[in-house]
Parts: structure tokens; sequence; C-alpha cells
């Protein structure tokens, strides 16, 4: 077959399954063209035939050309090329290939993707949207701090829309303001101080009229945010904003900047506005999520001065109470730390540790204060005051968890202990870790009938104990815990 007879074969197979070819010399002279769409037979007229391709074509895609000539060139090879073609306001995709002819032409067919890439780029929009409405549904349910969840959806806004900047005004309910309280993508610190009325600027009309706004050139329109006398150096062309809207309230309003025109199509106004009502559930959530956690705090402050009122009372029959009970909370705090209590577990160890002679305030004074050894019935009347700290403490649901060492530090690992005669393991364990520190701190302090134990004849006095009194597994952690803290 000769070189005539191959081009016919060429030219039918290029009618058949091409949207354009053009024949081309290797220097980049367009020798022939043909448009198979009637669409794009006004792109290339007749008379670009014998011009070079950087006459015809664009820079950026001449350039490509020219590359790819030289590898048909070069190898002898087909050559694929993908390019976009900008025609007025409109860009066209093809993914073409370059064919070597003969040594004095290269066959360029191409295939029209645009409505292929449109519908990829449509597909991977979608995929982005729904990985978007994902994370924040996860945010939602994560009752994620705040701070992060702002963070986050500036991240997620401005992937979606291609967007410069992007800031988060919230409505403060006690002054009525919208302030800053998120941002990302400036280059200084512009609007952090920002603090509007409803109805005030751009975004203080998007909250009053709850309804998206649009400023398509602010160098026009600069007024609406004469908040910052440094917006204009950041030279912001778009604005867009949209209320946050959740439970019928409004939240804040969610701005974006961009520093070139901005007209995102339809459906991705659509889509930006869905996401603006899903980042405002996600924010009505961690609000509420960190007012809780605020009650919660407030709540347990509360309940850590009854607490203290309750041991207060002791103290006022006892000043010597006060200080013994700050030592073995401290300790027995350090030591369930160092056996690996839970910190969830701590507050009930410590709330314990606090009221553990709180049964005492029942106790008449002439056996509380005796200063010689009690008698039989005295001993009788001291012994049922971890029952009078149940009796007096029961009733108070959240000390409910506090109970163990109030009720049993006054058992023995061999079982001769009181109130309840408890053994080895089933004395709780905060009561055994408790028992060690109050032993200890009684023994080294002074009392009415006898003078204070020396550090050493007490911890001879605990190891001697280990397996009768104490918890033989525990004690080796405290004498360690007691030499290292030096109590």
């Amino acid at each position: 077959m000769n070189l005539s007879s191959t081009e016919q074969a060429l030219e039918a197979i290029l009618q058949t399954f091409t949207d354009t070819n053009f024949v081309l010399t290797p220097g980049g002279v367009i020798l022939d063209y043909k448009a198979n769409v009637s669409s794009f037979s006004h792109i290339f007229p007749d008379s670009i035939r014998d011009k070079r391709i950087t006459d015809v074509f664009p820079a950026r895609l001449a350039e490509q050309l020219r590359d790819a000539l030289r590898q048909v060139e070069q190898t002898g090879n087909v050559v694929p090329l993908e390019y976009v073609l900008p025609v007025l306001d409109q860009e066209y995709w093809f993914d073409a290939r370059l064919i070597p002819v003969s040594d004095s032409k290269i066959m360029m067919i191409a295939r029209d993707i645009t409505e292929c890439r449109e519908t990829k780029l449509k597909m991977e929009r979608q995929v982005l949207q729904l990985s978007i409405l994902r994370s924040i549904d996860l945010a939602i349910a994560s009752g994620l701090d705040l701070n992060l969840l702002l963070s986050m959806l500036l991240d997620r806004v401005m992937t979606l829309m291609h967007v410069d900047a992007a800031t988060i005004l919230l409505l403060n309910p006690r002054t009525n303001l919208l302030e800053y309280a998120a941002g990302k993508g400036f280059r200084g610190n512009i609007l952090q101080h920002t603090r509007l009325k409803l109805g005030e600027g751009g975004a203080g009309r998007v909250a009053l009229e709850r309804e998206m706004l649009q400023i398509a050139d602010l160098r026009k329109d600069r007024m609406e945010f004469d908040r910052s006398p440094l917006f204009v150096e950041e030279n912001f062309v778009t604005y867009w904003g949209v209320p946050l809207l959740a439970k019928g309230r409004v939240l804040g309003v969610l701005e974006m900047f961009q520093r070139s025109p901005l007209k995102p199509d339809k459906d991705l106004q659509d889509f930006f506005v869905m996401v603006a009502g899903q980042a405002a559930i996600a924010i009505d959530s961690a609000m509420m999520f960190s007012e809780l956690q605020r009650s919660n705090a407030e709540l347990s402050l509360a309940y850590d001065a009854t607490i203290e009122g309750l041991s207060r009372a002791l103290d006022l029959r006892d000043k010597e109470t006060k200080e013994h009970t700050a030592r073995v909370t401290s300790i027995t705090v350090k030591l369930a730390t160092r056996l690996g209590i839970k910190q969830s577990d701590l507050i009930h160890v410590r709330r314990g540790a606090i009221l553990h002679d709180i049964g005492k305030v029942a106790i008449p004074d002439q056996i509380l204060f005796k200063p010689g050894p009690l008698a039989k019935d005295e001993w009788d009347i001291m012994r049922k005051h971890p029952m009078i700290a149940v009796e007096l403490l029961s009733p108070v649901n959240y000390l409910e968890p506090a109970l163990e060492i109030p009720h049993w530090h006054h058992e023995k690992w061999n079982g001769t202990g009181y109130p309840d005669g408890l053994g080895q393991e089933d004395i709780p364990f905060s009561a055994r870790l408790f028992a060690l520190a109050d032993v200890y701190d009684a023994l080294i302090s002074k009392r009415p009938y006898r003078s204070a134990w020396s550090k050493w004849d007490a911890v001879q006095y605990i190891e001697s104990q280990s397996g009768i009194h104490f918890d033989p597994r525990i004690v080796p952690e405290f004498l360690d815990l007691i030499n290292t803290n030096h109590y």
C-alpha cells in the first residue's frame, strides 16, 4: 500500500471515530484540518492551513504541541496528549494522539472529551461532597471541641468551594453581636477583632435577613468591610456569606473570600447552603456539649465545696483532723495513681479520703477527745462512726462511689477489723489503700494520749503488719511512696 492509500485509510478512520484532526509537519505547520462536528467548524476555519501552531493556538497549548511533535519525531512512536482549548467563555477538553505518517507529516487525531470530563469532575465533586457531609456528621456524633470543629469546617468549605479564605462569626447571645470565632487563608489578622451588630456589614445583613449574600466585586463595595482598615491589602474580589441556622436560631455567619471572580454553579451553591446547615447543627451540638462540660465542672466544684463543708463540720471539733485529713488524702491519691486507678475513679477516692472520719461528728466529746485509753463500752461507741458515716452520706447520690473509704477503712486484711469484719480482697481496694495512709499518718502525729512516733518506728510497724492489718501486695508500693516523697 502506497502513502496515498495509507492517508486515505487514516482519513476514513478519522471521519468515523474523531471530532477533529490535523495534519502537521514536525516543525509545527498545519497542513490540513477537519472537524467532524459542525459545532466545532467555527473554531478553526480553513484559513489556518499553512499556519504555524504558535499563530493559531494559545501559548500554553502551542508549547504542549511542540513538545509532543518533538517526541514523535525523535521516537517514531504514537504520543498521547490531553489538552484544553479555551473558546470564548467555554473550555473544550480533547484527548489526542499524534501519529507519525511519514518523515514530513504527523497526524493528530482528537476526540472531544469535554462532556466526559465534566461528568468525571461532577462525580469527583459529589464524592467530595459526601465526604464533607460525612465528616460533619462524625463531628456532630463525636462531640468535637468547638475550636477543632470550626477549623475542620473551614478546611472542608475552602476545599469544596476552592476559595482563598474563610471565616466563621458566631452570635454572642449575651451581647447579640457577631464575633470572630475562626478564620483561615488570610495574610494577616485583619478580622480577628470583628464585632458586628445584626444588620451591620455583609455578615450582619446575612444574619439579620437569614439569606445568602454575594458581593461580586469588593473593590467597588469596600464599605461592607470597613471593619478592618487593612482589608484592602488582602486583594479580595468576591465575597459570599451564608447564615448558620439551627433549630430556627441564627448561630452565626460563614463567610468566604476569593482574590478572583467566583461564580459557582447552582448545584454547588445549593450544596454550600446544605453544608452551612449541617455545619450549624455541628456547631450547635459542640456549643451545647461545651456548655454541658462547663455546667458539669461547676457542679463538680459545688459537690467538692459541699464535701469540704461536711469535713469542716468535723474540723470545728478537732483542729488536728483538718491537717490529718489533708495529709492522708494526698498520700492516698498518690498511691492510687501509682497503682493504676483510673483518673475517673480518683475523684471518688479523694472524696472518700476527705470524708473518712465524718461519722465522728456524732461521737460524744468525752469519748472523741479522751486523753487516755477508751473503755470497752466507749470503744463500742467509737466503732460506730463508719456506719454513722454511711447513714449520713448514703442519701447523697453523687457520694455513693466515695463511700468505700468512710465505710471500710478500719477493716483489716486478716478479717479482725470493723464494722463488718471483712478480710483480704473482700475489703474494697480504695479502703485498703487508705488504711495504710491513715495508720501511718496517725502514728507519726501527736495525739492527746501519746507522743508522735518517729518515721522509722512507723515504717517498722507498717512492715510488721503486712498480711495482718494491711494488704501485703500494697505495702511495698506504699513504703516506696513514703520514702520517695519524704512523708
